[in-house]
């Protein structure tokens, strides 16, 4: 996981965005059906104790050029959790510093067999409820033109057995919505991700329709749903 999202303008979207506190969401929303990896997404995070939403190139790694940045050529849309706690790693900092939100309609996975994809799901919540996914940011000034940059990634959990049979991989982390586990992710003054351990546990917080497809860029239903209930 995972390499595609799907950020539609729906309400369920906005609701989300709202519920986290964030003013006037849909002026900000950086909508799209197919948002693939290095592109931009929306983020939610906490600036001075309030939650806004900002765009951010979805690659946490990016390098300079002369005029600008650009993705990094060592992949980083998702950071996976057993680096979290690695020192000098790639999410180490942004783990403690720098955590924020995707609010996100649903989600895509490719499984691979011998590199070569041999399915290709969407999953969304039963319910038509938006999820919203625990990433990292980092921020970036250019020294020259002092343009300045934000870029994220999802963190990613070991595979869910529920889900083992769509992808073996991975699974995103989801946060439930319906307790504090949004607060306590978002929360800028905990520098030290004190007490998020039981967050980096597999857990399918909605019931979940997946639905496979003919490919990402064709997302057209090509076999009948099925239903992951929660945990």
């Amino acid at each position: 996981m995972c390499g595609r999202l799907n950020i539609t303008d729906d309400p369920f979207v906005s609701a989300l965005v709202e519920l986290l506190g964030v003013v006037n969401p849909t002026q900000k929303l950086n909508f799209g059906r197919f948002k693939r990896a290095t592109d931009n997404i929306s983020i939610i995070r906490q600036v001075n104790g309030q939650n806004q939403i900002d765009d951010a190139t979805w690659w946490l790694l990016l390098e300079q050029t002369d005029t600008g940045f650009k993705p990094s050529r060592y992949t980083s849309f998702n950071t996976r959790y057993d680096k979290l706690n690695v020192y000098r790693s790639a999410g180490y900092q942004p783990f403690r510093q720098s955590r924020c939100i995707v609010p996100a309609k649903g989600f895509g996975e490719t499984e691979f067999v011998n590199k070569k994809p041999i399915h290709y799901y969407d999953f969304e919540s039963d319910t038509g409820e938006a999820m919203a996914f625990a990433g990292l940011y980092k921020e970036w000034i250019h020294p020259i033109t002092g343009e300045y940059k934000l870029s994220c990634s999802i963190v990613t959990l070991p595979p869910h057995p529920k889900l083992k049979h769509i992808h073996s991989k991975a699974m995103p982390l989801i946060l439930p919505l319906h307790d504090n586990a949004t607060q306590r992710w978002l929360d800028q003054s905990n520098n030290q991700a004190i007490g998020l351990e039981d967050l980096l546990i597999p857990n399918i917080p909605v019931n979940l329709k997946a639905t496979p497809i003919k490919k990402p860029s064709e997302p057209v239903a090509i076999d009948q749903s099925q239903l992951i209930f929660a945990d």
